[in-house]
């Protein structure tokens, strides 16, 4: 029983506050408009230049959105016990949570405004989004399983900074598995009260503003 337990406590939980698989069709259609419209250019060129140089200008047209939108189904976060996988373009970043040197909830007020952990340890930082939403009081919120995985793994760590956001993702978690309003959501508080302060750049919140939200 113990070994089944902690394999469960280490399997990999997805983080994507919005999974690639969502735009998974919107990508495909841009891609092949890409594809599209670099072959009209290879061809619209090819009546005034050589071959090489129509290719070529294809190439610049067509290449740049093809490769962000695979960049962007590259891109994924995981979370297996206490370590965040983030996939990249070219690589794997990973983080443990258990030895992170510093931990912070991060706004980013906006008409969609948005909030991340933010996790330093040595010399590497990761994000990871946690909740957006719009001035109209709708919104995105990462998933109960995510959520409760975080707040796990900030728990095991060793600062005082992550065990009060723990916490709040607790609370959160609580808000979401009831159904609760906005107003009741320690995320959508955090997104609020950095609005009400007009702030227009990313802000990151104090200990004691962290604390008032559980």
């Amino acid at each position: 029983m113990d070994g089944q337990s902690g394999q469960s406590a280490a399997e990999a939980v997805g983080i994507d506050l919005v999974a690639p698989e969502v735009f998974a069709p919107m990508l495909r259609r841009l891609a092949l408009a890409a594809i599209g419209v670099g072959v009209g250019a290879t061809l619209l060129s090819a009546v005034w230049l050589s071959w090489p140089y129509a290719l070529l200008i294809g190439s610049i047209v067509a290449v740049p959105t093809i490769g962000y939108v695979f960049a962007f189904q590259r891109r994924r976060m995981w979370l297996s016990g206490t370590v965040i996988r983030a996939h990249r373009l070219f690589g794997e970043r990973t983080l443990d949570l258990a030895a992170a040197t510093g931990v912070h909830l991060l706004v980013y007020p906006a008409r969609l405004s948005r909030i991340a952990l933010r996790v330093t340890a040595g010399g590497d930082t990761q994000l990871v989004p946690l909740a957006m939403y719009t001035d109209v009081g709708s919104g995105r919120e990462l998933h109960l399983l995510g959520l409760r995985k975080l707040a796990d793994a900030l728990a095991a760590s060793e600062l005082a900074a992550a065990i009060a956001i723990s916490e709040v993702l607790v609370q959160q978690l609580r808000a979401e598995a009831r159904d609760a309003g906005l107003d009741e959501r320690p995320l959508y508080r955090a997104v609020q009260s950095v609005r009400d302060k007009d702030s227009v750049s990313p802000v990151v919140l104090t200990d004691s503003e962290v604390v008032a939200l559980s």
